[in-house]
């Protein structure tokens, strides 16, 4: 990825695709614990900071115009296209979109984003995947929603918090080994007691691969959430603290 406020993926898009996601140093006007370029307007900071950062944002992205949402660790997908530009964010944690210039955003600290496209560039959506959306099938409802055959997508997985530093509790584990023993075994592994350290990017990759993406065709930053203090924004190790966007859109052909 190509440093900056804005990251790059290192992720071979059709033309007419763009992607970005971005970092909390290098722009945003933001005071601590929110510093700097916080683009979530609902975790404590200045709303009028925030506005302003996501204004600098647009003007980075200068063609294209994000579309936020207002985020659950649920399942549902806004269809973009069929959502007024000027309304209310959707409740959602994904979002589909063909027409040109509207960019899918997502916010995260944490959590996995998850960005797709089609190999001709015709339609890119963008999902928010946490562990609880991950289990509840939000990558699935993503897939459906782009209305292509998965075999016709790409990936990209972002930047999130690294098995190393995501513990969690029996619960997790189960949720994924309920219809996935394997993924279960690949992805967790032992913490002390009952507890596990759980993979996100892998358990992702599963379900595509398991939806019937081309393993090829799936990317990952490899970017920790927890452990790059200086770069992203990280609930787990930091409570109080901003969000990151990743963001995906059509540009003109």
């Amino acid at each position: 990825m190509s440093e900056g406020p804005l990251l790059t993926p290192d992720w071979p898009l059709p033309p007419g695709v763009r992607a970005v996601t971005s970092i909390r140093t290098g722009a945003g006007a933001s005071r601590a614990p929110w510093d700097r370029f916080n683009l979530g307007d609902h975790v404590g900071d200045d709303p009028a900071i925030v506005a302003a950062n996501r204004r600098e944002l647009q003007a980075m992205l200068a063609e294209a115009q994000p579309r936020w949402l207002s985020q659950v660790h649920g399942t549902t997908v806004a269809v973009l296209d069929d959502l007024p530009a000027d309304g209310q964010p959707p409740v959602a944690d994904a979002a589909v979109v063909r027409e040109r210039h509207t960019a899918c955003a997502l916010l995260t600290a944490d959590c996995l984003p998850v960005l797709l496209c089609d190999t001709s560039g015709a339609v890119v959506g963008a999902a928010h995947a946490g562990w609880r959306g991950l289990a509840s099938g939000v990558l699935e409802a993503t897939v459906e929603a782009m209305g292509v055959s998965p075999s016709q997508l790409t990936a990209w997985l972002g930047p999130c918090i690294s098995r190393d530093a995501f513990e969690v509790g029996p619960e997790v584990r189960a949720a994924f080994a309920a219809d996935d023993s394997q993924g279960a075994a690949d992805a967790f592994r032992p913490g002390e007691g009952d507890r596990w350290y759980a993979d996100l990017p892998l358990l992702a990759e599963r379900r595509l691969l398991r939806l019937g993406l081309d393993p090829h065709a799936i990317y990952r930053s490899r970017g920790c959430t927890y452990g790059e203090h200086g770069r992203f924004y990280s609930y787990r190790r930091d409570g109080t603290c901003g969000r990151m966007a990743s963001l995906i859109w059509r540009t003109t052909a």
